[in-house]
């Protein structure tokens, strides 16, 4: 699970790449709504599109002639897990760090 963390953390790294993901997050989009949003081409949008799926951080549908992109569930689960994890890691440490006794203390 580690390598897919860092993948979704790579893909969200790049600020167009994030600011896609974001609008995604408020509703599903088609390649041109997001263009229309972004100050960037549609051919650049379609390219941030795929290393988002390619991380697994967002799904696409064939609507008619249209790709409508939403953001991918289980993916978003797996880039908590991994979140997660640091989280678990940094709170045992503030514990044990907490409950070392101190030369005051002692």
């Amino acid at each position: 699970m580690s390598t897919y963390g860092a993948t979704g953390l790579t893909a969200l790294a790049d600020p167009t790449r994030r600011a896609i993901f974001e609008e995604l997050a408020k509703r599903p989009r088609a390649v041109g709504e997001l263009a229309s949003e972004l100050p960037v081409s549609r051919p650049a949008v379609s390219q941030h599109l795929k290393v988002l799926k390619d991380a697994r951080l967002v799904i696409d549908e064939r609507l008619g002639t249209r790709r409508v992109y939403q953001l991918d569930p289980e993916g978003l689960r797996l880039l908590r897990g991994y979140l997660d994890h640091f989280w678990d890691q940094a709170l045992a440490a503030y514990k044990t760090a907490v409950e070392q006794p101190t030369k005051e203390s002692e």
